[in-house]
């Protein structure tokens, strides 16, 4: 008999984790796994929350389950898989049951599916969940994508089970077709571009000041306190302070080569697609796949030599790391915003910049005591760049001397702080009125007739005097 408000399909870690989460805020749901046995084993672990979960063995029992009009939640992994899934599923379903792939798929699949069931009359949605295992537990942020209406039928859920800043769910409708996926997709780009800048200090404190890793996490812990309290700065504190079993610090024993799923590459795709410069979050990239390239970097070292790398006494304090990393941290929000600004025109969604910082607030890996500010400005003007928004030029004003003086201090010493440059170097352009690309125009007319403009002239399509010259 039917009996559940919601079905889930795909019981790895996250939605594992996010049907004990759907069972905990008082919703019946049904779930199927693949490997019946991991049904099984999943209803019987989870306690009291049992009688609420009801284990499938079958998709058509599935889907018998849940009262209609039917939500199913597919958690599994991103790509071929999610089509087969659906595939399998629609014919067992009436034309008013919806599908909600809430994995990390790439938006262009997404803005396909979408289509497919728009075509078909059938409701689909895409939405974007980040918070990890804890997250997905115990309220993740949720971003949304799909019609409105679909929205709407299941937000009771999704609000209820997604993090609260201060009582207001950070759950919310981004926009139509894959939207959710590309907030989603963004967020993770910033992550991945956080991440590399709070690396980045610690190897200068690491390599450049010789402390060890407590040395670091006490600093870290620090900065936790102040206007970089953020989620990642929090966690790196307490990797930091952590030993293995030997009582090795356990940052001393982890390989450096940084793993990735990929999101943030899609990021960096679409940006270079929308003509969206991000180049902290293209830096931050580059640093993982350089650091996968281990054996390179060993056979270079021994080549080269290793960089001096020690930093004389005082080089650089702790203020000077800090407020290196709030200036950096803010270029790359900046430019994850102008990014979102950008495909929101090119694909008609209308995204609501000031609600997307307010649902990032809390759940989500990138949660940071900065989007209150964040939310703020974009509420006053969405499409400004975030660098030009009062409250973030005086940051930017106040701390620029130590990310000037953190990114030339460290290169002169050979220490790698390739996502801080960039940092660095996208302030420097943004803020320089003539640049240097008219070298350019000028040596594309030169050998393709391209033509530019004129700083003197109205129009285009100018051309040099050196025609003819190839």
């Amino acid at each position: 008999m039917s009996q559940s408000d919601i079905g889930l399909i795909g019981l790895g870690t996250m939605g594992a984790m996010l049907s004990l989460n759907i069972a905990d805020n008082g919703f019946d749901i049904s779930v199927f796994n693949r490997t019946t046995s991991r049904t099984t084993e999943f209803k019987a672990g989870a306690g009291d929350l049992s009688d609420k979960i009801t284990a499938c063995e079958t998709l058509e029992e599935l889907v018998a389950s849940i009262k209609p009009p039917r939500a199913i939640i597919l958690m599994v992994p991103a790509g071929e898989i999610v089509d087969q899934q659906i595939a399998a599923l629609r014919p067992l379903l009436d034309d008013t049951d919806m599908i909600i792939d809430a994995g990390n798929a790439n938006f262009r699949d997404t803005e396909r599916r979408a289509a497919d069931a728009k075509a078909q009359g059938v409701p689909f949605l895409g939405i974007g969940v980040s918070g990890g295992e804890e997250g997905a537990r115990f309220g993740p942020s949720i971003m949304g994508g799909g019609p409105k209406q679909g929205w709407d039928r299941v937000s009771n859920i999704l609000t209820a089970i997604s993090a609260k800043y201060e009582d207001t769910p950070c759950a919310t409708w981004m926009g139509e077709g894959g939207a959710g996926h590309f907030v989603k997709a963004v967020h993770n780009g910033i992550e991945y571009a956080d991440m590399q800048m709070i690396a980045e200090t610690y190897g200068i404190m690491r390599d450049g000041q010789g402390m060890s890793a407590d040395a670091c996490a006490t600093v870290f812990e620090a900065w936790n306190k102040g206007p970089l309290q953020s989620y990642l700065v929090e966690i790196s504190g307490k990797v930091a302070a952590a030993d293995d079993e030997s009582g090795t610090a356990m940052l001393d024993v982890i390989m450096d080569k940084a793993g990735q799923k990929g999101t943030g590459r899609w990021t960096v795709i679409e940006a270079q697609h929308l003509g969206a410069p991000v180049p902290v979050i293209e830096a931050a990239v580059a640093a993982r796949n350089l650091s996968a390239l281990k054996d390179e970097r060993l056979k270079g070292e021994e080549a080269y030599g290793a960089a001096p790398m020690s930093l004389p006494d005082g080089a650089l304090t702790d203020d000077d790391l800090e407020q290196a990393l709030m200036v950096g941290k803010i270029m790359c929000y900046a430019q994850g915003y102008a990014l979102l600004n950008a495909a929101s025109a090119e694909f008609k969604w209308d995204l609501p910049m000031a609600d997307i910082a307010e649902v990032w607030r809390e759940g989500c890996i990138i949660r940071s005591a900065m989007l209150n500010d964040m939310a703020s400005a974009l509420t006053e003007d969405a499409q400004r760049n975030l660098i030009f928004a009062p409250y973030f030029a005086k940051l930017i004003n106040a701390n620029l001397p130590s990310l000037r003086k953190t990114v030339t201090t460290a290169m002169a010493h050979g220490l790698q702080v390739p996502a801080l440059a960039a940092a660095l170097s996208y302030f420097d352009t943004m803020r320089t009125g003539r640049s240097t690309a008219n070298m350019i125009q000028a040596q594309r007319d030169f050998f393709g007739a391209h033509g530019f403009e004129r700083v003197d002239k109205d129009g285009k399509g100018f051309h040099g005097p050196w025609g003819g010259q190839l």
